[in-house]
């Protein structure tokens, strides 16, 4: 017990940095959206939607890589020999990818940013620290040093957040906002390589057990590319067939509704540092209880959520952005929710193929995936406009579940249980209070939340949903952290 008292204790670390992360993007958006066009602010959501693709294809996957080839590795000589190799390569490629924008830099910029030069090149450095720090930070990650990896994911966001606030309060273009960006990528690597130096000390790459790295890492580039695709791609399409202004309409709804995702952070972060040690020696009865823990807390919390936001969409977005804004993109978020719940749902189950090393099936569930993405969002945005993307997003997660849990099944059981049935009763008895209540304004909004939230957990109680097991693990387990 005393193992997942400390893996709930750390989820806890993680889901807490992922809240204040998401926090942070969305007190931002009021401010961008209220100073700034929606065509400008369509940009800003161009400018993050690439900064998080280039480190799925720059990093060649190593960064989990080091998760799953060196968390249970003790000698020093060992952990660095690997952990420069690996930065080496990443380094390596991401001045290629940098390279290509600056090659490029016309018809990019056309295609994402308006035709905008500076912001392009901008862009193009800030994905390289970007590809550096994601790489360096899952040193931290590997060896559960739970702590220094949230504060450094909280201050590469806050650095960023608030000195690009500071710059449109300041009346400053939007370019010069994107520089706040970058300074909060710069200041943390920096950060980052002094402290990991300090411990490692530092070394020069020999690529020893690269090739064996690289046959595990390179299968779950598609995986990552694809799941961006997914994620992502569908800003790229509305601009280059709705324009920047579209963009600005479906982008912050769809981070309404992308919120949930943050709770599923906490365990893709976990699970693979952990599973691999029970999986290994044999546990698969431990296995399977922290796959069964993950995904019920999950849901407790997420299913409630997806009901809870897509109910209040338009009232947030009143708040958050501009009437313009919410009154053409507030339908964007039930979509997106529901599809955040089948994506949380394969985000713990893929922890089954990962174990048994079958990155490769992922990595072909998810060329599959983006590929259908892409085609679909082609098809649906020019004749539904940006609904269309959203329901394309949806059918591609649900289709990335299924084909997920039918391998998954083969190998090891699936973590659902039937208080899942309970969870979803107790949301959908939630949701028709939501359903007749009509918030305006952030006070009504929070009063409404908070009676939502109790009516969740006194029927979540009552039909036992929540059992007397998991208050004494959270009774206990607060009592000893």
């Amino acid at each position: 017990m005393k193992e997942y008292k400390y893996f709930v204790q750390r989820v806890g670390l993680v889901g807490i940095t992922n809240i204040l992360i998401s926090l942070s993007s969305l007190i931002f958006i009021p401010i961008i959206t209220k100073n700034f066009s929606v065509a400008d602010y369509g940009i800003w959501a161009q400018v993050n939607t690439t900064i998080a693709l280039i480190p799925n294809i720059a990093n060649l996957g190593l960064p989990y890589t080091m998760v799953r080839f060196l968390s249970a590795e003790k000698d020093k000589n060992k952990i660095k020999e690997s952990f420069y190799s690996m930065l080496a390569v990443v380094f390596a490629s991401s001045l290629v990818i940098s390279a290509i924008f600056i090659i490029f830099q016309n018809p990019i910029a056309n295609a994402l940013f308006n035709g905008n030069i500076m912001v392009l090149y901008i862009v193009a450095i800030i994905s390289f620290f970007a590809c550096m720090n994601l790489m360096i930070i899952s040193f931290f990650r590997t060896f559960q040093q739970i702590k220094r990896y949230s504060l450094f994911l909280i201050l590469q966001s806050y650095i960023g957040v608030m000195l690009s606030a500071y710059l449109v309060l300041a009346g400053q273009s939007i370019e010069t906002v994107i520089l706040g960006l970058l300074a909060g990528y710069l200041i943390v690597f920096m950060m980052m390589i002094i402290l990991i130096g300090t411990y490692l000390g530092f070394g020069i790459p020999r690529f020893k057990n690269l090739k064996e790295e690289l046959n595990f890492a390179i299968p779950t580039i598609p995986s990552n590319v694809s799941s961006w695709v997914v994620d992502s791609s569908d800003k790229y399409v509305i601009g280059i067939f709705l324009g920047s202004a579209a963009v600005g309409y479906y982008s912050p709804s769809y981070a309404l509704g992308s919120i949930l995702l943050m709770f599923l952070s906490p365990f893709a972060l976990l699970l693979p540092a952990i599973l691999p040690k029970y999986f290994e020696k044999g546990d698969l009865d431990k296995v399977d209880t922290f796959l069964k823990y993950s995904m019920k807390y999950f849901l407790i919390i997420t299913i409630p959520g997806a009901i809870g936001l897509s109910l209040l969409s338009k009232p947030l977005l009143m708040v958050i952005t501009t009437t313009e804004i919410a009154m053409n993109g507030y339908m964007i978020t039930p979509f997106v929710c529901l599809g955040a719940l089948f994506m949380g749902i394969y985000g713990i189950t893929n922890n089954i193929l990962i174990l048994e090393k079958k990155t490769k099936i992922l990595g072909k569930i998810w060329i599959l995936v983006g590929f259908l993405n892409i085609i679909f969002n082609i098809i649906a945005v020019p004749f539904l406009g940006i609904i269309g993307a959203a329901i394309v997003t949806l059918i591609c997660y649900v289709i990335a579940f299924i084909i997920t849990m039918t391998y998954s099944k083969k190998y090891l059981k699936l973590p659902f249980d039937k208080s899942m049935l309970k969870i979803v009763f107790a949301s959908l008895i939630m949701g028709i209070f939501l359903y007749f209540t009509n918030p305006i304004g952030i006070i009504d909004i929070l009063i409404i939340v908070l009676i939502s939230m109790a009516i969740y957990f006194i029927v979540l109680f009552l039909i036992k949903g929540i059992g007397k097991e998991e208050l004494g693990f959270f009774k206990e387990m607060i009592s000893e952290s």
